[in-house]
């Protein structure tokens, strides 16, 4: 069995590019607002029942 090396950190190559603050902002309010109606709408039975569930209530 091949075993990975995990105690070593990505090289700063690998790490991929980063966002800037602005663009960061931007990204999170238009995710805010394109997902606000879902967030306000009543959660169904079978997502419910998965909650209780995890939460220790069933």
């Amino acid at each position: 069995m091949l075993k990975m090396r995990t105690d070593r950190k990505p090289d700063a190559d690998m790490r991929g590019p980063t966002l800037s603050d602005s663009v960061r902002r931007h990204l999170g309010q238009s995710l805010q607002s394109f997902y606000a109606d879902a967030l306000k709408a009543p959660v169904g039975p079978r997502l419910e029942a998965v909650l209780a569930r995890l939460l220790g209530r069933s």
